[in-house]
């Protein structure tokens, strides 16, 4: 385990899918959700309110072992009338399911999706804002600012790939609108946080639509459709 290792957040809403991390050691994702792939080297798990006195908690974790593309219907075969079962899916490897202790916390009843973080920041977390660095922390807020008024949008974080910036990406019918939290060369959207959200949520929505507004693909949004 270093600092830098890169640490991923995913949401388990159901009993029965803990029991797959646990006793059969896989996560399984939605390869359109994660379209460059899942780049950590651990899985951290938010526990929805199915889970009682540990809802709204992370509360388990677990080395990521490896990585394979399966359809749904075939990693839950008792449901394969599931209206997504033709979709595919990342099958995540794991190792021993270990408990996060103290688990981190939720106060603010802040929307979970997922949330890419580093090993140092996850294991000193006592609440989910410890988890980000301030341009992730603010990049989350716009993203999901944007999803909340149907904009499909893409993010990544600076510990995804280890890099100095967030962004945010908006496919639209003319091209691909690009928010970052670094300065770029003009061609991109500056996510200058000295500004208020409201202002910069709106110049956002203006660029996209100059853009031809974006294109809305098939792919479930809400945060709840693992």
């Amino acid at each position: 385990m270093y600092p830098e290792d890169r640490v991923l957040v995913g949401v388990i809403n159901r009993k029965r899918d803990l029991d797959a991390v646990r006793a059969e050691r896989w996560y399984r994702i939605p390869q359109a959700q994660m379209p460059r792939g899942v780049n950590a080297e651990y899985m951290a798990f938010f526990l929805s309110r199915a889970f009682k006195e540990q809802n709204g908690t992370i509360a388990w974790f677990a080395e990521k072992r490896g990585l394979e593309l399966v359809y749904r219907k075939d990693l839950l075969p008792r449901e394969a009338d599931h209206p997504r079962a033709q979709d595919v899916y990342y099958k995540v490897q794991l190792g021993e399911l270990k408990e996060k202790t103290p688990p981190i916390l939720n106060p603010t009843k802040r929307t979970i999706s997922f949330i890419y973080t580093t090993w140092d920041r996850f294991v000193q977390a006592r609440a989910i804002r410890d988890l980000y660095s301030d341009a992730d922390y603010f990049v989350d807020r716009v993203y999901h600012a944007l999803r909340e008024v149907g904009v499909p949008a893409e993010r990544t974080w600076s510990a995804e790939y280890r890099t100095a910036s967030s962004e945010i990406r908006v496919l639209c019918q003319r091209g691909t609108f690009v928010a970052s939290t670094e300065p770029g060369d003009g061609r991109q959207f500056f996510l200058n946080d000295a500004q208020p959200q409201d202002k910069i949520l709106a110049k956002i929505l203006a660029d996209i639509a100059s853009q031809g507004g974006p294109v809305m693909l098939p792919i479930p949004i809400s945060r709840f459709q693992l």
